[in-house]
C-alpha cells in the first residue's frame, strides 16, 4: 500500500468545533481535514461486517462517517465533555456506542467479543487518532491484549510513526519497532501536515495501518525474554550490546558474551543493527543460559 501525501493548508476553525475548548493536558488536537478522514476510513478496510473500536473520537470527525461504513462503532474517549457532545451528534444512531473512560484501562477484548456476538459481526478493526504523549503505551496495549483485531489503523506523531514503520535492524529502528513488527505487518497510509488539525500542533503526523499476523514474525522460545532483550538493548542504544544488556538482571558479562556468541552476534554491535531474527536468536540463547 503506497503512502499518500495529504496537502494540508491553513484552515479556519470549523463551525462544528464552535464552543469546543481543546484540553492541552489530554493532548487534544482535532482532525478537521476531510481528505485525511476519507483516506483513513478507506485504508482501514471497514465494511458492514466490521466492529470498529475507535480510540479518542473527540468531536466525532471519524465517528460519524465510520458509522455509515461499519456494522457497529464503539468509541472510547477519556474526556466526559467529548462524550457528552458525541451523544448529541449520534442521537438516533443505533450502531454507535460511546464509552467514557481510559483506553489503557478498558477491557478491549471483553467488550469487543460481546459486541461482535450481539450484533453478528465477523471482524474487529481498531481505529484512532492517538494522543501524542501516550502513543507507545496504547500501541503496546493493543498488541498485548489479544483482541483478535484484524487491523489497527492509527494516526500519531510522525517521528513516532516513522520509528514504528522502520525496518528492524536499521538506524531508524527503536525499541517500539520490534514488538510491532513481531505482531503485525506495517503499512504507511499517509503523512498528515499539522495544518490538518485544530488547534495546530507543533509537529506533523502520519497514519499507519498494522495488520495483525496470524503467527508472530519469528519463532521464539519466550516472547517475554525477546521483549526484555529489545528493551535492554535500546535502553542505552549508543552502547554496545554487551554493555546495554547488562541491565538484564541475573546475567553477568561473561554469560551475556557467551549468549551473544552462541547466537552468532558480535558483542560489539549495537541494538539498532540487529534484525528481529537476531534478537530472537539472542533471546533463545539467554533462555538456555
Amino acid at each position: 500500500m503506497a503512502k499518500k501525501r495529504v496537502h494540508g493548508g491553513k484552515a479556519p476553525r470549523p463551525r462544528n468545533l464552535a464552543g469546543v475548548r481543546p484540553n492541552k493536558r489530554l493532548g487534544q488536537n482535532f482532525l478537521i481535514d476531510e481528505e485525511v478522514i476519507s483516506t483513513i476510513i478507506e485504508a482501514s478496510g471497514v465494511t458492514k461486517d466490521t466492529l470498529v473500536l475507535e480510540i479518542g473520537p473527540g468531536t466525532g470527525a471519524l465517528t460519524l462517517p465510520l458509522a455509515e461504513s461499519a456494522g457497529h462503532v464503539i468509541a472510547v474517549d477519556l474526556a466526559p465533555d467529548m462524550i457528552d457532545g458525541l451523544r448529541i451528534k449520534t442521537f438516533g444512531m443505533d450502531n454507535v456506542e460511546l464509552i467514557q473512560g481510559d483506553i489503557l484501562e478498558t477491557d478491549i477484548k471483553r467488550i469487543s467479543e460481546e459486541s461482535m456476538k450481539e450484533h453478528g459481526l465477523s471482524e474487529l478493526r481498531i481505529i484512532g487518532n492517538l494522543p501524542y504523549y501516550i502513543t507507545t503505551p496504547i500501541i503496546m496495549k493493543l498488541l498485548d491484549s489479544d483482541t483478535g483485531a484484524k487491523s489497527i489503523t492509527v494516526m500519531m506523531q510522525k517521528e513516532v510513526g516513522d520509528r514504528i514503520a522502520a525496518e528492524p535492524g536499521t538506524r531508524a529502528s527503536g525499541a517500539i519497532t520490534y514488538p510491532v513488527h513481531y505482531h503485525a505487518e506495517v503499512s504507511e497510509i499517509c503523512d498528515v501536515p499539522r495544518e490538518c488539525f485544530y488547534p495546530v500542533p507543533g509537529v506533523d503526523s502520519v497514519v499507519l495501518r498494522l495488520d495483525l499476523r496470524d503467527e508472530p514474525a519469528v519463532e521464539v522460545k519466550s516472547e517475554e525474554m525477546l521483549m526484555r532483550c529489545v528493551k535492554a538493548g535500546f535502553s542505552m542504544r549508543r552502547k554496545t550490546l554487551l554493555n546495554a544488556l547488562g541491565s538484564l538482571n541475573s546475567y553477568d558479562k561473561k554469560s551475556l558474551s557467551e549468549a551473544l556468541t552462541a547466537a552468532g552476534i558480535d558483542p560489539g554491535r549495537r541494538a539498532e543493527s540487529l534484525t528481529l531474527e537476531e534478537f530472537a536468536r539472542l533471546a533463545d540463547s539467554l533462555q538456555e543460559a
